[in-house]
């Protein structure tokens, strides 16, 4: 089967986990880079891509490289693509394009569109009659990355977002990627041999993406819909042997889910059913501070609590020493994680930090603390 490659794209501070999730599945030549991970693999592993990697966002197959000297050389090369390879004339098709450090190409639309003049009149000349563009439901995905003279013209084999998992009934007011929060969980190192908590769950995304790890359900198991099977390879066989070669997981620990608002944990409830993990998470509604588990001792925690960005609170740095206390006297010997975008609150956890990583949550560049929590004097280094 022939090789192609292929670039999986990814948020900032997952590349490496994402590179590991790679190498899992059976990939060749693997390269991290910024936000991305390059590598090999023939048209099962795009498959494989798409349905297994939880920190991908989507994956891309090349096409073609070229270097050109100015925009009309551009648009020739583009133009000498044999695009009736990639689609027919009957499907729709939409380009996205990124741009950077290029003196020709000031902005991605300007690229988009000379693209799309190039494969409009290749089709004109050809049949004399030019394929639909369509932005909402395209049938192909046409990814076009220019740096400097350096153009480089992929198929997006995904579609939508791969974080869009299709579980997800109800969002709550700051939800958290579905991707994020798998990465968050994967960095955290837990894998399904200890309890995990969440104690500030909102819409459910890290307990049912915890469920999902912990039993070795597939990221798009419940996912309808990929661009590649718009594709003139595509083999349904070899993607319905993919979809089987799953193999569900034991999960013999506990997964608990609590927030304070009865309406996030109704929400999570309802996701969690949708995805099929319900009888795998122990719901809860109560405020942190009043939140007693009997858990493992070394259970993981992964909190996202409020930054004062989406959602507002009226005393943050309160909320945060409460955190810490209660992390402090009632969790000893666990582990915890700690995502959040205000630096000055985290202060007041005061609790000692064994790691600390930047990641991404949106727009906001957050830390991503882990502690280490010992039992007496240790836990107050």
């Amino acid at each position: 089967m022939r090789t192609f490659k292929l670039t999986a794209k990814t948020f900032a501070g997952l590349e490496n986990v994402l590179a590991s999730e790679i190498n899992k599945i059976g990939g060749k030549n693997i390269k991290p880079g910024n936000r991305v991970v390059y590598y090999e693999g023939d048209l099962e592993m795009i498959y494989k891509s798409n349905y297994f990697l939880r920190t991908a966002l989507r994956i891309l197959k090349e096409i073609e490289f070229f270097q050109f000297k100015d925009v009309d050389q551009f648009y020739l090369y583009c133009k000498k693509v044999r695009w009736e390879n990639i689609f027919n004339i009957n499907q729709s098709f939409v380009i996205n394009s990124t741009v950077s450090n290029s003196r020709d190409f000031r902005n991605s639309m300007f690229a988009s569109l000379k693209v799309k003049d190039a494969i409009a009149d290749y089709y004109r000349d050809k049949t004399g009659k030019r394929p639909n563009v369509d932005t909402k439901t395209p049938d192909i995905v046409i990814n076009v990355h220019i740096n400097k003279n350096n153009c480089t013209i992929s198929l997006d084999s995904s579609g939508e977002s791969l974080h869009k998992r299709n579980y997800k009934v109800i969002q709550g007011d700051a939800p958290l990627n579905e991707v994020l929060a798998a990465g968050m969980i994967l960095l955290s190192g837990w894998d399904g041999t200890s309890d995990f908590v969440d104690p500030m769950c909102g819409s459910g995304t890290l307990p049912i993406e915890a469920a999902f790890i912990a039993q070795n359900i597939p990221a798009g198991r419940f996912r309808k819909n990929y661009a590649f099977q718009n594709w003139p390879d595509y083999n349904e066989e070899l993607f319905d042997k993919v979809q089987q070669s799953s193999d569900r997981r034991d999960f013999k620990y506990k997964i608990y889910a609590s927030d304070i608002l009865k309406s996030n944990v109704l929400n999570a409830q309802t996701n969690a059913r949708r995805s099929l993990v319900f009888n795998k998470i122990q719901f809860e509604t109560t405020d942190f501070k009043d939140l007693n588990l009997d858990i493992s001792e070394n259970a993981v925690i992964i909190i996202n609590p409020p930054y004062g960005e989406r959602i507002k609170s009226s005393n943050l740095d309160g909320l945060y020493a409460m955190i810490g206390e209660r992390l402090k006297h009632q969790f000893a010997g666990c582990t915890v994680w700690i995502l959040s975008a205000s630096s000055a609150s985290l202060k007041q956890i005061a609790l000692k930090t064994s790691q600390k990583l930047k990641l991404y949550n949106g727009s906001l560049e957050c830390n991503y603390n882990k502690y280490r929590l010992f039992s007496g004097k240790l836990s107050q280094q």
